[in-house]
């Protein structure tokens, strides 16, 4: 039986999860927000140089939190993290939280992207707008979402593409469904160089990606580097999460965050560079006891799939801005 996603094909085909986004386009910045309905147990793997996050640590083995109410993505470099701000506003207020004695406070970890070179950007002056994104985003937490040119993938990159935010999902026959999202701000490209064909072309679903630019039959050179982004120390950065319906500890929401980076791998080459701080956050939505290690590993191999996809889908998404190309622009016409 062929492979298949969910009917959506976004991450919000896991039930539980809904994704709300919000953007400023005068400076050309973004939030994204993926909500837990109920509280999820999640983990978190950073492999990046140059990572920018909040409530990471709360997320490793042997620490008292288990279960997180949302996960921000965040443009705006470390002034994006005031978006998790914004959201634990708007999640107290539903009576969600963490409890302390009499207190809640909702657990709500983040990551952000470098998008403040981003062409054409215009500063904001005052407070930053970032805590009012995040607010805004939560709020709008639904079950479909924009990919491209949306959310914390607005002012993003791919190499010298435009990125931005992509997502999909995948119905594992045992009836788990495993979903992906992902702000492509990456440093490396997500093509090859010599022909524009997707890297994780391959792994794309039957109608998921326009037909594909044939390899050349030169060989590839392994250090044509002419896809990537300028080499700006910290000035990139692929943040993504990825969920299941399926019950894990945060032990193994934390094989699932690994796992899942591979994804990246097979879509982005260079991968996990000085410049970036590639960031995969993991969600469970399932109750019950956790899955067997055989089941957790399928799991991780979809999440992985999955994860590539959406990379593919956030630039095929991106439309053209502030000089910088899309995918479409450059390659579509080859293919």
């Amino acid at each position: 039986m062929a492979a298949r996603a969910g009917p959506r094909n976004l991450i919000t085909d896991v039930p539980g999860i809904l994704v709300g986004q919000a953007e400023d386009h005068r400076s050309i910045s973004g939030t994204t927000v993926v909500l837990a309905e109920m509280p999820a147990v999640a983990s978190v793997d950073v492999r990046g140089g140059a990572p920018g996050s909040r409530e990471t640590e709360l997320l490793g083995p042997g620490t008292l939190v288990d279960h997180i109410d949302a996960v921000v993505l965040s443009g705006g470099s470390a002034f994006g993290l005031d978006a998790a701000a914004g959201v634990m506003d708007w999640l107290l207020e539903m009576g969600r939280g963490f409890t302390v004695g009499s207190i809640r406070v909702p657990i709500v970890p983040a990551a952000i992207l470098f998008d403040l070179g981003f062409p054409g950007r215009q500063s904001w002056t005052g407070e930053p707008p970032y805590r009012a994104l995040g607010r805004r985003a939560v709020a709008a937490a639904a079950r479909d979402f924009v990919l491209g040119n949306a959310g914390a993938g607005l002012g993003a990159t791919a190499g010298r593409l435009k990125g931005g935010i992509g997502s999909a999902s995948l119905a594992l026959r045992d009836g788990a469904m495993v979903g992906a999202i992902v702000a492509v701000n990456a440093w490396g490209a997500a093509v090859r160089p010599d022909c524009g064909r997707f890297w994780a072309a391959d792994l794309a679903l039957a109608g998921e990606v326009e037909r594909q630019p044939p390899i050349p039959d030169a060989a590839l050179d392994p250090e044509d580097f002419s896809q990537c982004g300028a080499a700006v120390p910290g000035a990139n950065t692929t943040i993504a999460a990825v969920a299941t319906n399926a019950a894990l500890d945060k032990g193994g929401c934390r094989r699932l965050a690994i796992m899942a980076q591979d994804g990246l791998a097979r879509a982005i080459r260079p991968i996990h560079s000085p410049f970036d701080g590639d960031t995969v956050f993991a969600l469970s939505t399932g109750a019950g006891p956790p899955v067997e290690p055989v089941a957790l590993a399928r799991l991780g191999s979809a999440a992985a799939d999955c994860l590539a996809r959406a990379v593919m889908r956030a630039v095929l998404a991106a439309e053209p801005l502030g000089g910088v190309p899309s995918w479409r622009q450059l390659w579509d016409s080859a293919a």
